[in-house]
């Protein structure tokens, strides 16, 4: 089903991209032959190099500057390099934009079932590695292939494809509003812990179908989770008790929601699945939408050529998003995908089970695609950050539009807002998946109340659709899966400060 999010135009790669022919059917085969160019006799295989010559992704060396380590790293190995994960496992990170599209178009050759990563077959990961909270087996879309995946990626994108954008922006607007009013009389504020570590789940707990009273709560368990604080367990507990209660009741109270429409859908899910399906999306969701809402208002702050062009209206705020998608992804990496087969990529001797990393951050600043990273590329949508193919983000759309709405209403109802401290104090924590803003401290002229017709306009009802009728579920053979360790199960149990510390 197309988005009703999506843009009607044809958005295509920078000029000399080798992505526009990738992105051709008719150059695709040849585009996938490209990359599949001879490694010569001599390039050893991944667990032939000598560890102690790898590089780390974790650790305070290559958290300080990822983007320098990913650059070093392209600069000795080119589009595919050898690295090093917790616990010293070796991987392969994928860093040239080509590349990357590659891996992500062809799961005939790299799967995204875990399972296949050899390091979990010869019993080399630690049940209490960090790693095992991201890549960690469980009976999702994100893990699955072929005709599973297509079962369950169909429900969640029809589910979220359901989405009234009319009904987005108007929670958006009402929460934008109701935050402001929060703050606005202090004529300071810290907006990523003030507003944009809050607006994406309370607009989400909304349009997967939770009481309005859930949101407050979910908020700070989220916040709490994703950091990975000594309550993170208890808030994880609280997250997956309240969609189970929102699952038990929607059987009986079905409405134009997200849940609604996972449990009607013709695939067929379990309460079980539709439970995992929905904590996904909505963990998901919020910790990619937090960071592409503070880094937008970071450069629109901060950026003078933004801060004119918006002021002067030559440039949008999806101007201003398609930039810092290119420039700063909502998460650095992916892991992973994993090898089917024997092949080569970038030049390197992929092996059957080797785990390859998505390098979202470096394939955006591949210089064979941007050869000049200080020039604007204003409706350019080609980036990475969303991912492709068959596993690319199917909430993209309603990302894009919570933190549209939502920093549009901002500036709108803040048009003064200006940054607090000099550019140079603020800070970063990063971590080997993403970057994350600390704080956005501003200031503004004070306000006691918003004006009137806005608060009327942001406390009407939101109409939505009627919920769709039940569809036959279609028969689907299974799959035979590979042989490996047991799922290991609550994997989101264990704590995940690795996404955010």
């Amino acid at each position: 089903m197309t988005s009703p999010f999506r843009d009607d135009a044809a958005l295509a790669p920078p000029a000399g991209c080798p992505a526009h022919r990738a992105g051709d059917p008719g150059h695709r085969d040849q585009a996938i032959l490209d990359a599949l160019d001879d490694p010569g006799p001599d390039e050893p295989a991944l667990d032939e190099l000598p560890v102690a010559e790898l590089r780390r992704l974790y650790g305070p060396a290559a958290e300080a500057d990822p983007a320098g380590l990913y650059e070093q790293l392209r600069t000795d190995y080119g589009e595919v390099a050898p690295v090093l994960l917790h616990g010293d496992l070796p991987a392969w990170l994928v860093l040239g934009h080509s590349a990357n599209l590659t891996v992500m178009r062809t799961p005939s050759r790299f799967s995204r079932d875990s399972r296949r990563w050899t390091a979990f077959r010869e019993g080399r990961v630690a049940t209490d590695s960090p790693l095992m909270p991201v890549i960690a087996w469980q009976p999702l879309c994100v893990f699955a292939d072929g005709a599973e995946h297509r079962r369950l990626r169909g429900a969640v994108t029809d589910g979220l494809n359901g989405t009234d954008r009319r009904g987005v922006r108007r929670f958006v607007t009402r929460y934008t509003a109701e935050l402001v009013e929060e703050f606005g009389a202090t004529g300071r504020a810290d907006l990523v812990s003030r507003f944009a570590e809050h607006l994406p789940m309370l607009v989400m707990t909304q349009l997967v179908g939770m009481p309005e009273e859930y949101g407050p709560r979910l908020v700070q368990a989220a916040r709490d989770l994703m950091k990975g604080t000594e309550t993170a367990i208890a808030s994880n507990e609280h997250v997956v008790a309240a969609l189970r209660r929102t699952v038990e009741r929607k059987h009986d109270d079905p409405g134009a929601d997200l849940c609604t429409r996972l449990l009607r859908h013709g695939a067929g899910l379990t309460d079980e699945e539709v439970l995992e399906h929905l904590r996904v999306v909505l963990l998901a969701a919020n910790e990619t939408t937090v960071n592409l809402i503070a880094d937008t208002l970071k450069m629109i702050l901060t950026d003078d050529r933004f801060r004119a062009h918006l002021s002067g209206g030559h440039m949008t705020v999806p101007d201003a998003l398609d930039q810092v998608l290119w420039d700063a992804p909502p998460m650095s990496l992916v892991a992973g995908r994993w090898a089917t087969g024997d092949t080569v990529l970038g030049g390197r001797r992929i092996r059957a089970g080797d785990m390859l990393l998505l390098g979202l951050a470096a394939g955006n600043v591949d210089p064979v695609v941007r050869p000049d990273v200080a020039k604007p590329l204003h409706g350019n949508r080609s980036h990475l950050s969303f991912g492709s193919g068959p596993h690319e983000c199917p909430g993209q759309d309603i990302g894009r539009a919570i933190a549209e709405a939502g920093i549009d209403c901002l500036l709108t109802l803040l048009p003064d807002l200006r940054l607090a401290v000099p550019e140079s104090e603020l800070t970063w924590t990063s971590a080997w998946l993403s970057r994350h803003l600390v704080e956005l401290p501003v200031e503004f002229t004070p306000r006691e109340q918003l004006p009137a017709a806005v608060v009327a306009a942001t406390t009407q009802a939101v109409p939505l659709p009627a919920p769709p009728p039940a569809e036959p579920v279609p028969a689907v053979e299974p799959e035979e899966e590979p042989t490996v360790p047991a799922a290991r199960h609550g994997w989101w149990d264990t704590l995940t400060g690795w996404l955010r510390r």
